[in-house]
């Protein structure tokens, strides 16, 4: 028998899950459009030439034209191209940290390179570059899940590096209940990803209460507890509008990120 709360906590997860999704799919179409509009401007600058040279002679026109008909067009392969992760130049066997500065307080973030070392390099690598700087926590959950939700440059859950990490980790939460979930603690930092294997850019999200979710999303880092009461400060002034999914009413922007050996 299900109780009420079980599955109140159910529908949140296939709701985080299918949000996760959404912007997996916004993410794709911004990167359809940019294709499409590299692929216009590539037509016209060949069709361009095409009709300067047409000037010196037929033999000269028909090579134009042959170049314009092959001009590249929007094709899967290309609308899912990208960039490789960064080169893995962390010690495995060393301890780093993730100190954050915001504007709500300073978190403190231990993380298991050890275990993680794709998304510990991938952090370390982003944040050396300023990757995160300036940027805001654009998404708050108090209710079913309890998460703050960063490391989007764009703010709005669409943003990435540019390229994917591998999951990692995904059995340190120990084996998955009846209902698919494990817990995940409070003080744990896991990756944001599409619901799909090996989607984790840069979007990260900082647990601040006990949240059950499946183990897909990898755990790389526990806060400290200045930093986890923080977080559970942001959270119990609510989200923007008195939902239970969304941007926090107080803001949080992350103005350093810094990844160091600890």
């Amino acid at each position: 028998m299900v109780s009420s709360d079980q599955r109140r906590r159910q529908l949140a997860r296939e709701k985080f899950e299918r949000q996760q999704q959404r912007r997996e799919e916004a993410r794709r179409k911004t990167r359809r459009l940019a294709v499409i509009i590299v692929s216009a401007v590539a037509v016209v600058a060949v069709i361009g030439a095409g009709a300067y040279v047409s000037r010196d002679g037929d033999d000269t026109k028909d090579s134009a034209d042959a170049a314009a008909s092959a001009s590249p067009s929007p094709s899967p392969s290309a609308e899912e191209s990208k960039a490789p992760e960064p080169a893995m130049k962390i010690d495995k066997k060393a301890k780093y940290s993730m100190s954050l500065k915001t504007s709500q307080g300073d978190i403190a973030i231990a993380m298991d390179a050890a275990k993680t070392p794709h998304t510990t390099n991938s952090f370390k690598a982003l944040a050396d570059k300023g990757y995160f700087d300036s940027t805001k926590c654009h998404r708050l959950t108090t209710e079913g899940i309890f998460v703050l939700q960063c490391g989007d440059p764009k703010g709005d859950g669409t943003g990435g590096p540019g390229y994917t990490i591998p999951d990692e980790n995904l059995t340190a939460l120990g084996k998955a209940g009846d209902d698919g979930a494990v817990t995940y603690p409070a003080g744990t930092v896991a990756m944001a990803n599409t619901g799909q294997p090996g989607t984790g850019g840069s979007q990260f999200f900082l647990v601040y209460k006990d949240t059950k979710l499946p183990p897909s999303y990898t755990p790389f880092g526990t806060m400290d507890d200045a930093g986890l009461k923080a977080v559970k400060k942001i959270a119990a002034a609510g989200v923007t509008g008195g939902a239970a999914d969304g941007a926090p009413k107080k803001a949080v922007t992350v103005e350093k990120a810094t990844v160091d050996k600890a």
